[in-house]
């Protein structure tokens, strides 16, 4: 098994895709990075010369120069016929041109007309450019095809096109190359076979198909450097106005060219070595589902375990896991935005924490989430009531958590917090880990909630925290995935009350409602915010705070108005 490797002048890429289009510029920039030896697939031909009539005419005369070509043989010059002609051409002259620019760099690059669904043939050309160029040790596989239609409009051909150019693609490619001597194996995916798309069933198929072979290919050989890039949509002639438009409404960032080339550069950096998987872009968030007035309610049911869900053990109190009742509302809330693709929560109000969750002998088998449409208005909102209960063996029924959620399709614009005030006073000096698990009063959250970074200021009437999460896998999240809402960010930033209460008080506390939550824009992962907490009033058994999550401009991610907080005394919660 050859050993991990760098890009080398030697290196040998199979680059499928690779003449033309955004693989082609993630090409060139690679061979910037590292000349070495290319082999460009692709199924348009390379014409050695082109027909005289074409020879001194730019691309935007040329369909002038075809037709009169036509007309002088005595050919009538159909719209079809020229643009057959001029798509033949114009194709010749940017491999033309993508050739031309990989070997400025130093580089070798040489150009091979085939489909690669054929078998054979791709075996047969690839052999003859071994042997001159030497063996193959990097694939970088870009081909694809579309056929966007809703599932039941696609046919059997479209999905054949679509399926065969990613899967057989990648298959006949390894077929070719000894995989003991492969050092880089590249997958064009896309976020679609990520997060799916409505039209692209088939695409979204293939696309997964290339993840999970990054995965396996990986464990059979540890050694390669395989990844799967799931890309986002592309700042590319297939990007029409139009359709940034549309991005643009539903909050799609577009990749630019040189951006997302150099992505793919940075991807192959041996740094990056041990991630098979990467999603490059963003979700592709679906349009809104047409709404009817009928009004409906739904049960779900869930089995949770402590295995299932590993973040728990950083949450624990009085010696059992507790479920975080910032993750038992995000239950509730992806639950809700499943259901109404299109649509995210922009607020819930009046949540409620009636019984917590606790992993131990009092655990119920399963919990069912039951939801009740109170209002809908078509392409707008969606209002909704949730609960969480669960039955003990003797079937008497505990009700958990209970909120009233509000959906949206269209999600304001950020505000700003207009009492910013992050200036330092230096009278809490302690940092990170010392606020958690420190002896004393401090906050007994494990690792994965340990994110308070400093306290920047505090006063009898507000305290102000800045705040980093790093962000937890994917595994360790559990049930609790974040998507549009982050409970464990959430849960972050109600520490600052405890810090609060624990400096002025010497007390902790937990939370038991929340008039109102708001979310304008998801908290940043491995970025700091900050955390404004407006304490309200305090009573020897409760406190009432308003927490604003924000950038250290003021621009306002989410906020929690009226959370009411239950004083525990530090040895209840200890004991």
């Amino acid at each position: 098994m050859t050993q991990t490797a760098q890009l080398s002048p030697s290196s040998v890429f199979v680059v499928s895709g690779g003449a033309k289009g955004i693989t082609a510029e993630c090409t060139i920039r690679l061979a910037q990075q590292q000349p070495c030896k290319f082999i460009l697939l692709g199924r348009s031909e390379l014409l050695e010369t082109e027909p005289d009539y074409a020879q001194n005419s730019d691309d935007s005369a040329l369909k002038k120069c075809i037709m009169e070509n036509l007309l002088s043989q005595g050919e009538k010059p159909t719209p079809m016929n020229v643009q057959k002609i001029y798509n033949k051409i114009t194709s010749s002259r940017e491999i033309k041109k993508t050739l031309a620019a990989i070997e400025k760099t130093g580089a070798k690059a040489e150009y091979i007309s085939i489909d690669v669904t054929d078998t054979q043939a791709l075996q047969e050309k690839l052999a003859t450019a071994v042997q001159h160029l030497g063996p193959i040790t990097g694939i970088i596989h870009g081909a694809g095809n579309l056929a966007d239609k809703l599932i039941e409009k696609k046919t059997e051909e479209d999905f054949e096109k679509v399926y065969t150019a990613k899967v057989q693609g990648l298959e006949n490619l390894l077929t070719c190359v000894n995989p003991n001597q492969l050092q880089h194996l590249v997958l064009f995916s896309s976020v679609t076979g990520f997060y799916g798309n409505p039209g692209q069933s088939d695409y979204a198929i293939a696309n997964e198909i290339l993840n999970k072979s990054a995965h396996i290919f990986k464990q059979s050989y540890p050694s390669c450097h395989v990844v799967a890039i799931n890309w986002g949509a592309w700042d590319s002639g297939m990007v029409t106005a139009e359709l940034k438009k549309i991005f643009q409404e539903r909050k799609i960032d577009i990749i630019p060219i040189a951006v997302g080339a150099q992505m793919l550069v940075k991807e192959m950096d041996n740094t990056n070595h041990a991630t098979s998987q990467v999603v490059i872009g963003s979700p592709l968030v679906p349009l809104a589902a047409e709404l009817d007035s009928e009004l409906r309610t739904y049960r779900i049911r869930r089995q949770m375990t402590l295995e299932a869900n590993p973040f728990l053990h950083d949450h624990t109190i009085a010696g059992s896991p507790v479920l975080p009742a910032t993750c038992a509302m995000t239950w509730i809330i992806n639950a809700c935005e499943q259901l109404y693709p299109g649509y995210r929560l922009f607020n819930y109000q009046d949540f409620k924490v009636l019984k917590g969750i606790t992993f131990n002998e009092t655990l119920a088998k399963e919990h069912i989430l039951e939801i009740e449409e109170i209002s809908k208005v078509n392409l707008e909102r969606i209002e909704l009531k949730a609960r969480i209960s669960s039955k003990n063996p003797e079937g008497r029924i505990h009700f958990h958590f209970s909120a009233q959620l509000n959906l949206q399709r269209q999600i304001p614009d950020l505000p700003t917090y207009e009492s910013l005030n992050l200036e330092e006073d230096n009278i809490i000096t302690a940092t990170g880990k010392a606020f958690y698990q420190n002896g004393g009063a401090t906050l007994f959250h494990g690792p994965g909630f340990q994110e308070i970074k400093r306290v920047l200021n505090i006063s009898p009437e507000k305290i102000t925290t800045e705040c980093l999460w790093p962000e937890l896998s994917p595994q360790q999240q559990g049930q609790f995935p974040v998507q549009w809402v982050n409970p464990y960010t959430t849960d972050l930033s109600m520490h600052a009350l405890w810090v609060w209460t624990q400096h002025f008080h010497e007390e902790g506390c937990l939370p038991g409602k929340v008039e109102k939550f708001e979310q304008f824009a998801m908290i940043p992962h491995k970025e700091t915010f900050y955390v404004s907490c407006e304490v309200l009033s305090k009573t020897p058994s409760s406190a009432i705070a308003n927490f604003i999550i924000h950038d250290r401009q003021g621009k306002i991610y989410s906020r929690m108005l009226g959370a009411h907080a239950i004083i525990w005394s530090m040895k209840m919660l200890r004991s």
